[in-house]
């Protein structure tokens, strides 16, 4: 399969993934969305702009500059939910492009040592109105890091 066609069959690339109503920061080689499920409160995907499956695909600057990017999310959903600690998950199994899932983990936390995966649960979907409110929220404390 040719790199346009994969392009095209990615759901990150034609912007189907993440829903555009859950977009938080351009952050400049990738953007921040809230997660459609806030079980685990503050979940955040940070998505890579430009297609690409691997780590080893992107040229060593840009790796860095990914890497910094994900690092101020992290650290701003830290502050933001007052996190005990960030779970960060590159998989790309289900959906080949690179992104982040980056996970608060709560005092509220009801499996702190088991991976999210693992942890049953039915999805919580926020209001429009709440979801907005996460995302400003995400939003101010983003930009007393920057």
């Amino acid at each position: 399969m040719s790199e346009s066609t994969t392009t095209q069959l990615c759901n990150a690339c034609q912007g189907t993934w993440p829903r555009a109503d859950h977009f938080i920061a351009d952050l400049g080689l990738s953007q921040a969305y809230v997660h459609e499920d806030q079980f685990f409160k503050g979940w955040t995907v940070v998505v890579f702009r430009r297609h690409a499956t691997e780590l080893f695909q992107l040229a060593p600057t840009e790796r860095i500059q990914l890497m910094e990017e994900v690092t101020l999310v992290a650290k701003t959903l830290a502050h933001a939910f007052e996190a005990r600690k960030i779970n960060y998950e590159l998989l790309g199994n289900q959906l080949p492009h690179i992104h982040w899932h980056l996970i608060p983990r709560l005092a509220t936390d009801p499996a702190p040592l088991e991976p999210v995966w693992r942890v049953p649960h039915e999805p919580v979907h926020l209001a429009t109105e709440d979801l907005q409110a996460h995302i400003e929220r995400i939003k101010a404390e983003l930009a007393k890091l920057r």
